[in-house]
Order: structure tokens, then sequence, then C-alpha cells
């Protein structure tokens, strides 16, 4: 089968023909049909030292995807071949006390899909039975294949009850833009995304933000001025892992404010911890999807006409992968999807 291949430990990725994957009773095999590119997947591309740290090579990238069953092991249950399916790309022991607990999101021996084993840019992926979602209920591939940072988005901003809330999500990346999309539609009163690439603002104001905010020409409390808020804001998503932004935001939190932090900063940084403790401000990291709570979550918000459609910016066949990860690469795009079956 032709897989997208970290094959050498340095920049650049290669399609190759590798063997499809094996798979055990407990396993199913999908073949691919969409994928999505993760900051993640560009990462390893570029081969950073995060990447350095994390990948072994040889390794199959990847792990947004939708796809068809195409064969079960024969200990699978409830799920048939030909189903729709996603994967939670989150792999856990199963046997830690978060696991035993129906913790699974907290799992300490997780092994991420297309980073610790070979994932999804390819023909056909192997997950086990526990890790498929199956797509019960009509709904648009691209949407489907981006599943995963769908979830974190969901994740995040349904951290919090949000109705009749004020929110301020800092980053307008495309999980922030998802997390303004959901925010809005479970009934904040307001959302402010906030960033300095005018490319991702406009999709945000497509995507429902009330106000997207350029910090390099205005400052949050800008924002709040234009809104009337009296306060401060009611709820922080923060979504890009900058020092700045999280300052920003605790500096505009109203008093008892929470604070949802899915942005994976590159180094330590200091914040005001005493207006955290004088405002009495929570603050709660967020990794990955809460299994299935989550996906079962996304679902609904689908069904109730949740529109993520103006995220997705961009569609290239699999073979054109070069130009998809450039497109990524840049702070002007949404999610850029890859199509394996042109």
């Amino acid at each position: 089968m032709k897989a997208l291949v970290k094959q050498h430990a340095e920049p650049g990725l290669w399609l190759m023909d590798v063997p499809e994957p094996e798979t055990g009773p407990g396993d199913v095999l999908i073949k691919v049909l969409r994928t999505g590119i993760c900051g993640t997947d560009l990462h390893i591309r570029s081969w950073d030292g995060w990447a350095q740290g994390a990948v072994r090579t040889p390794l199959i990238l990847g792990h947004e995807f939708v796809g068809e069953v195409a064969a079960i092991g024969a200990d699978v249950q409830d799920i048939a071949v030909g189903d729709l399916v996603s994967g939670e790309g989150h792999l856990v022991c199963g046997k830690c006390r978060n696991c035993l607990a129906g913790r699974r999101h907290l799992c300490r021996s997780t092994i991420g899909l297309g980073v610790g084993r070979d994932g999804a840019f390819a023909e056909y992926v192997a997950l086990p039975a526990s890790n498929v979602w199956v797509h019960r209920t009509k709904v648009d591939l691209d949407i489907a294949a981006i599943f995963d940072p769908f979830g974190n988005a969901v994740h995040t901003a349904l951290s919090f009850p949000l109705v009749g809330e004020d929110v301020l999500i800092t980053g307008a990346g495309p999980i922030g833009i998802m997390a303004a999309a959901v925010a809005k539609h479970a009934g904040a009163r307001s959302v402010v995304i906030t960033d300095v690439s005018e490319s991702r603002l406009e999709i945000a104001r497509k995507a429902g933000a009330t106000l997207a905010l350029n910090v390099a020409e205005h400052d949050i409390a800008h924002a709040q001025r234009q809104l009337g808020l009296k306060e401060g804001f009611d709820i922080g998503l923060e979504m890009s892992g900058r020092p700045e932004a999280m300052r920003d935001m605790v500096a505009n939190m109203t008093h008892g404010g929470r604070i949802a932090m899915l942005g994976l900063p590159a180094q330590e940084f200091a914040v005001d911890w005493a207006k955290i403790v004088t405002s009495m401000i929570t603050i709660k990291g967020i990794y990955g999807r809460e299994m299935f709570e989550t996906w079962y979550a996304m679902t609904v918000l689908l069904e109730g006409g949740l529109d993520l459609s103006p995220v997705i910016t961009g569609k290239y066949g699999y073979q054109d992968f070069d130009a998809a990860f450039d497109e990524a690469a840049t702070a002007r795009s949404g999610k850029i999807i890859l199509d394996w079956t042109a």
C-alpha cells in the first residue's frame, strides 16, 4: 500500500510502498478515505527538536482520519465491515488506575497514533476496536476526517458551562476556530477570538465568532469595551501556547473566571500567579479528548446543526502531499485534507 513515511531522521516525508498493517483478534483494519494534517505532522515533517525526541524512524504519520472498515478481528463486536469510522488516536494501557476507573484520557502510558506507532497517512490503518468510533449518523467525509482535532475543541470548550457566558479564545488556529463555533452553538453570549493572522481571523468570523480581534492592532481590553463588558470574561480557552496570550487572558478574566488550557507552550514562562489567586481563577489543562464522551458530544453537536465547513480551507490528493503540507504550515490556512481515494 502507499503511505507517507518519515523514513529518515531529517526534514521531509516520503511517499512509499509499505506492507499493509497486521491485525490481531481485537483489531480493526480500516481503508482510509480522508486524512487531516495536524500541527504534530508539521513538526515531524520539519524534524524539529520535539520531533527528534518523540519519534523513531521509520514511521507512518497521521492520526486524523475517516475510513471504511475493511476487516475485523475474531473478537471484535459491534463493528462491521463497511462501517464508516474515525479513530481515537490516543491508545491507552487499559490497566492503570485511571483506565480502570473509566478515565482513559488520563492514562499515563498513552501512545499516540502516528507518533508512537504507525498512523493513518496510508491506504490502510489498523486500530484496536476500543479506539474505533463508528459514525452511526450521516456525516460529511471531510468533517469526519477531523474528528480528532474537533474533539480537542469540544473537550476544551465544554470544560465549563457556557450558556450566557462571555468567552475569550486566544489563538485562531483550526482548533481555536472550531472551539469558537462550539462555544457560540452551545449558548455563549459572546465569543471573542484573538490572533495576529487576519486570514485566520476571517475564518473565525465565518465560523460564528462574535468578535475576531487582531492583537497586533488592538488589545483585549479594547474587545471588552467594544462589547460593553464591565467585569471581564467568564470563560477563557487558551489555544496558542504563547506566553503573552496566557498573560493577557489572565489579566482580562472576571473574578472566579475559569480557563481551559489546550495550547502547549514550547517552554516554561511566567504568569501573574498573584492575580490568579486573588481573582480566584480556575485553570484546567486539556490534552486530547474524553473517551468517548467527547465523541458523543461531537456527533450530537453536528446533528444539531453545528457548521464546521468554514474551517476546511484546502483539499489535496495524497500524491500532492508536499503542497498540502506547505499550505498547512502557513499562518493563513484552516484544516487541510488529504484525499486517499484520488
